[in-house]
């Protein structure tokens, strides 16, 4: 089982080792840049270097990046999809440098064009990112979204149509958040539901599709199409959504990181790592 979290980069990118390794994480996900400003610094070879050796000593774990907040390759203004376009394809190669081997994006907004619209033109400015970056490893995961606004994302058709539309669906699969599936009208609390809602993402994306899940609970309600992450078993989605996950077989080997909310100390992420490792025990 790889069971961690999302942890901070401050003070460089190899700090991130340090701090996952503080909660005995085996699963890490970390943005390679300060994900709020569209100015990217070059990864310098020291850089490179001291990333590698607090990679190998943390040990043969999964890594995920997520890219820019900023990124909207979905946007019908020219000059915001050319910046997306140049800033992920940097997030690319900057993966690349590193030997991390997925990027974790969210899929864009239309900003009201629509979203076959917004779906084709995510999809041209994804297919030309990944080209422009000259990259050849790397898969580019699409996270599922909460559905708020335009974003796009929101339902398994829509991420199965971007799939299907690429001709790099050879580099594309999904990260599965729970918070977001469950504002977005997916449900896990129950054993029932659990199987409706994966049998309905087999049916439409494939699992062999999916390959990191963020592990948060929410604040708001079932389908409220609200992104707000709370505490596992604390939230609306409750203990019996995550126990049904944890416990699942398919998933035992699918990296899993908390998006939690947490102070530096990390006892927050201590305490819903060993909640969540306790359920895939019993």
């Amino acid at each position: 089982m790889f069971l961690g979290a999302h942890m901070s980069i401050a003070g460089g990118l190899h700090m991130a080792f340090e701090r996952i390794q503080a909660v005995d994480g085996t699963a890490l996900q970390i943005f390679t840049r300060n994900q709020r400003q569209w100015k990217i610094p070059p990864l310098t070879p020291y850089d490179i270097e001291l990333f590698t050796v607090a990679r190998e000593q943390w040990g043969d774990f999964p890594i995920a990046a997520h890219d820019s907040y900023l990124i909207n390759l979905a946007s019908p203004k020219e000059e915001q999809a050319e910046r997306s376009r140049i800033g992920f394809s940097e997030e690319l190669r900057r993966i690349e440098a590193l030997s991390v081997p997925y990027l974790v994006t969210h899929p864009g907004s239309h900003l009201g064009e629509g979203v076959e619209a917004g779906i084709r033109r995510y999809v041209e400015n994804l297919d030309r990112a990944i080209e422009d970056s000259g990259t050849q490893t790397g898969m580019v995961l699409l996270e599922t979204t909460a559905g708020q606004g335009t974003n796009l994302g929101s339902t398994f058709e829509e991420l199965a149509r971007i799939i299907e539309l690429s001709a790099h669906s050879d580099r594309l699969g999904v990260c599965y958040d729970t918070c977001h599936t469950f504002a977005a009208g997916y449900d896990i609390r129950t054993p029932e539901a659990y199987a409706k809602t994966f049998d309905a993402f087999d049916r439409l994306i494939g699992l062999d599709r999916l390959r990191f899940f963020h592990l948060n609970d929410t604040k708001n309600e079932f389908n409220s199409r609200k992104d707000r992450h709370e505490h596992i078993g604390q939230g609306e989605i409750g203990l019996e959504g995550f126990r049904n996950l944890m416990q699942d077989p398919r998933f035992a080997e699918i990296p899993k990181t908390l998006e939690t909310p947490k102070d530096k100390d990390l006892e927050d992420d201590r305490r819903n790592l060993a909640i969540l490792r306790k359920m895939a025990e019993a």
